[in-house]
C-alpha cells in the first residue's frame, strides 16, 4: 500500500474513533486523548517540526545561491510576492463575497462559544522592522521565521557572489541537504500514525453537537476553499502553468494531506518541497526559494477563514460592513498574513486584528473557536498548494533562462 493510501486511511479510521468517543462518554475521550491520541499526534507533529528550521535554512540559501545573477533573484522575488499578494486579494474578495449573498450569520444570535484570549498581532511597520534578525542564531531558535529566511536569503547571496571560495561552504550545504530529505523520508513513515491521532483527537473534542451548530459557517468556508482551489489556483495552472489542474493536485496529494492532518504550514513544509521537486518536477533552486517564503507570508486559506468569519460575525451582530470596510479587512488581512507562522491555530490571532480594524468584538472570535481546528485542517491545505502553485509556476517561467543557473546546481537537483 502506498503512503497516501496509509495516510487516508489513517485519516478515516481517525473520523471514526472520534466519533466513537465522543458518542461514548468525556471520560473515556480524556483518556484515550492524554495516554494514545495526544502523546502519537504530537510525536509526528514535533519530528516534522523539528526538521522545519534546518531545512528553511539550507534551502534557501540554497534556492539563493543556486540563482547567482542578482537579477535573476529580483526577477523571480518579484514574480513569487505578486502571485502571493494577488491570490490572497483574491481569496479574502471571494470570502466577503459569499459572506455577503449567503449569510451564514443572517438569524443568527450571538451564542456562547468557548473562550479565547486574543493576542495582539504585530503591526505593519513592526514587522518590516523586524526582518532582519540581530541574533539569527536566536530568532532560528525562537521559530522566528521571517527572520531565518531573510537571514538565509542574505548568506546565499552573498554564498553567491563569492564564487569559487564558497564551493566548500556550498557542499557542505547540498550535503546538509541530502541529509535531511532522508530524515523527512523516515518521518513520513509516521505520517499514518500521526494522522489518525489528530483526526482523531480533533473529531473526538468536538463532537456533533457543536458541529451542526456551525454547519453553515463550515460550508461557507469550505465553499470558499474549493472555489480558491480549484478556479483560482487552476485557472493559475492551466494558463499560466500550462498543466492540466488536476494532474497537479494528483501530484501534489501527498503533501496536502499531510498539511489536512497537522494544520500547520511551516510543519508541512518539509513534505511538501519534496513532493513538489519529485512529482511536480519543480527546480530545487525555485522550490527552494518560494516554497519556504509562501508557508510565511502566503495563507490563501486563513484569508479565506477571515473574511467568512469577519462577514459572519458581523451578521451575528446586526453590524453592516460598508465598502470602506470591506476594502479595509482585505487590506488588514494581506498585511497581516506576512510574518505570521504557519503553525496550528495562528488564523485566530490574525482574526482579531481584522475584527478591531472594522470595530467588530474581538470576543466574537469564540464564536467560530469550535470548528475552527476541523477547519484549519482544510485552509492549511489550500495554503501549501499555493505555495506549490507559486512554485511550479515561476519554475516554468523561468525554464527559458535556464543558462543563467550554474551546471553544477542542475546536476546537483537530479538526487531529488
Amino acid at each position: 500500500m502506498s503512503l497516501t493510501k496509509k495516510i487516508l486511511l489513517g485519516m478515516v479510521l481517525g473520523v471514526g474513533v472520534g466519533l466513537s468517543l465522543n458518542a461514548i462518554g468525556q471520560g473515556f475521550y480524556d483518556v484515550s486523548q492524554k495516554f494514545v491520541l495526544y502523546p502519537m499526534g504530537q510525536i509526528f507533529v514535533n519530528l516534522i517540526k523539528m526538521l522545519v528550521v534546518p531545512i528553511v535554512v539550507v534551502s534557501l540559501v540554497l534556492g539563493t545561491a543556486g540563482i547567482s545573477d542578482p537579477k535573476k533573484l529580483g526577477r523571480i522575488g518579484f514574480k513569487t510576492v505578486a502571485f502571493f499578494l494577488v491570490t490572497t486579494a483574491i481569496a479574502l474578495t471571494l470570502a466577503l463575497t459569499l459572506g455577503a449573498v449567503l449569510q451564514p450569520g443572517a438569524g443568527g444570535e450571538a451564542m456562547q462559544g468557548g473562550d479565547f484570549e486574543a493576542k495582539e498581532a504585530p503591526g505593519v511597520v513592526e514587522t518590516l522592522l523586524n526582518i532582519i534578525p540581530t541574533n539569527p542564531i536566536n530568532s532560528m531558535a525562537q521559530g522566528e521565521m521571517l527572520q531565518v529566511i531573510a537571514f538565509s536569503i542574505i548568506v546565499g547571496f552573498g554564498l553567491s557572489q563569492i564564487g569559487e571560495k564558497g564551493d566548500r561552504i556550498y557542499r557542505l550545504f547540498e550535503q546538509a541537504n541530502e541529509l535531511l530529505m532522508y530524515l523527512v523520508q523516515i518521518v513520513m513513515k509516521f505520517a499514518p500514525y500521526g494522522a489518525f491521532a489528530l483526526i482523531a483527537d480533533a473529531i473526538g473534542s468536538q463532537g456533533g453537537d457543536a458541529l451542526l451548530s456551525m454547519l453553515k459557517y463550515m460550508l461557507v468556508v469550505l465553499l470558499a476553499l474549493v472555489i480558491h482551489l480549484f478556479v483560482t489556483y487552476g485557472s493559475a495552472l492551466y494558463v499560466l502553468g500550462k498543466m492540466n489542474p488536476i494532474e497537479f493536485f494528483k501530484k501534489f496529494s501527498p503533501a496536502m494531506i499531510v498539511a489536512f492532518s497537522t494544520s500547520s504550514s511551516s510543519g508541512t513544509l518539509p513534505v511538501s518541497m519534496r513532493t513538489a521537486q519529485e512529482n511536480l518536477k519543480v527546480p530545487k533552486s525555485i522550490s527552494g526559494f518560494v516554497q519556504p517564503l509562501g508557508a510565511t507570508i502566503n495563507m490563501d486559506g486563513t484569508a479565506i477563514m477571515q473574511g467568512v468569519a469577519t462577514m459572519f460575525i458581523a451578521q451575528m451582530y446586526n453590524t453592516n460592513l460598508g465598502l470602506g470596510e470591506l476594502l479595509t479587512v482585505v487590506l488588514t488581512a494581506t498585511l497581516a498574513s506576512i510574518g505570521t507562522a504557519g503553525a496550528p491555530g495562528v488564523g485566530l490571532i490574525m482574526l482579531s486584528m481584522v475584527l478591531t480594524s472594522v470595530g467588530l468584538p474581538v470576543e466574537a472570535i469564540s464564536l467560530v473557536l469550535g470548528v475552527d481546528r476541523l477547519l484549519d485542517m482544510c485552509r492549511t491545505s489550500v495554503n501549501v498548494t499555493g505555495d506549490a502553485t507559486a512554485a511550479y509556476i515561476i519554475g516554468r517561467s523561468e525554464r527559458g533562462r535556464e543558462e543563467e543557473i550554474p551546471v553544477s546546481n542542475e546536476q546537483s537537483a537530479q538526487s531529488y
